[in-house]
């Protein structure tokens, strides 16, 4: 992905975890539990099944890290606040942005828009060229470096699209944009992908043209996760490839993909009112006079007990669900 805007471009939110367990309102709604565990912020209207289309809330799941020690057992890598954001519990960093372009216009998601980027059952390089460019891991092996403030997300100079192999002993980040085209029409679609696109001329930062199946521009939605590996430096303990017999990178989502190609992120529309529609006309950043402001204290008391009781934290011999 090119540079990403100035800092001021673009409204960033400090989304704290509401909670970690096994529900999907989106890929598996109504199954409880369903068959990996995620890690889920939003509005604590959270439910199992959410299909009402007016309901205010703006949900997200994605999966969730283990450590794998090289004796089988596995450990959940926790959270770290961003840049910035060091107050924030646990969560991520949500991204809505703007074209630059101001003449562009955006329309913002309508009542029971959902979508869905990435695959939990991919294992290999994804073939969907712009969702797989999307994805991209950072290892941090200096303090949010040693890449520059503004390098491009996807830089492979500076990021992966797989775990890293290395240790990342001041963090490891992967950032997910969604899809930025819509057909207009389908808040959904069976796979809860068709009804979203992304550009076919380049990106949409750099005024990429949408599809003529997809013709309508959407804000660019962005998923920013950083996971506290410090603890996990140690190849001591990583696995061994059972084939080569040499030391493999330690971390594994909560799906079982140890190669890191199978992460995903669910998006659940539900801001209020016309509110992010108002947003994006003013193009708004960090100063947005349309919207109310919450401070991380006041973000970091949003939560809800999971639906799901099972162990989930200290050393596992299983990941939940994998029994």
């Amino acid at each position: 992905m090119p540079n990403g805007p100035s800092f001021n471009d673009f409204l960033r939110f400090s989304c704290s975890e509401l909670n970690v367990q096994r529900i999907d309102p989106l890929v598996t709604p109504g199954m409880v539990p369903s068959p990996h565990l995620h890690q889920i912020v939003g509005g604590n209207a959270l439910a199992p099944r959410m299909d009402h289309p007016e309901l205010n809330i703006t949900a997200t799941a994605t999966s969730v890290l283990f450590f794998r020690h090289r004796n089988g057992s596995y450990h959940r890598v926790p959270l770290m606040g961003n840049l910035g954001l060091e107050g924030q519990r646990g969560g991520m960093t949500v991204y809505y942005t703007a074209p630059y372009d101001k003449k562009t216009k955006v329309t913002a998601f309508k009542p029971g828009f959902r979508m869905l980027v990435g695959d939990p059952s991919l294992r290999s390089p994804n073939p969907n060229e712009g969702e797989y460019q999307s994805i991209a891991f950072r290892c941090f092996t200096t303090p949010w470096g040693p890449a520059p403030p503004n390098s491009a997300i996807g830089d492979p100079v500076w990021d992966t699209h797989a775990f890293p192999t290395t240790p990342c002993p001041y963090g490891l980040r992967i950032n997910n944009f969604f899809p930025t085209c819509w057909d207009g029409v389908n808040v959904d679609s069976p796979d809860h992908k068709s009804h979203v696109a992304f550009p076919v001329n380049g990106t949409f930062e750099s005024g990429g043209v949408c599809p003529d199946s997809h013709p309508v521009r959407i804000p660019q939605v962005l998923y920013e996760t950083i996971w506290d590996t410090s603890a996990y430096t140690d190849t001591s303990v990583w696995p061994i490839d059972e084939k080569t017999g040499q030391v493999t990178q330690p971390f594994v989502f909560s799906m079982g993909d140890a190669t890191g190609y199978g992460w995903h992120g669910d998006y659940l529309f539900g801001w209020e009112g016309d509110s992010l529609q108002r947003a994006m006309v003013r193009f708004c950043g960090v100063d947005c006079p349309v919207l109310k402001k919450q401070s991380i204290a006041q973000a970091n008391k949003c939560a809800k007990e999971a639906v799901v009781k099972e162990q989930i934290d200290g050393w596992l011999d299983l990941l939940p669900g994998m029994a």
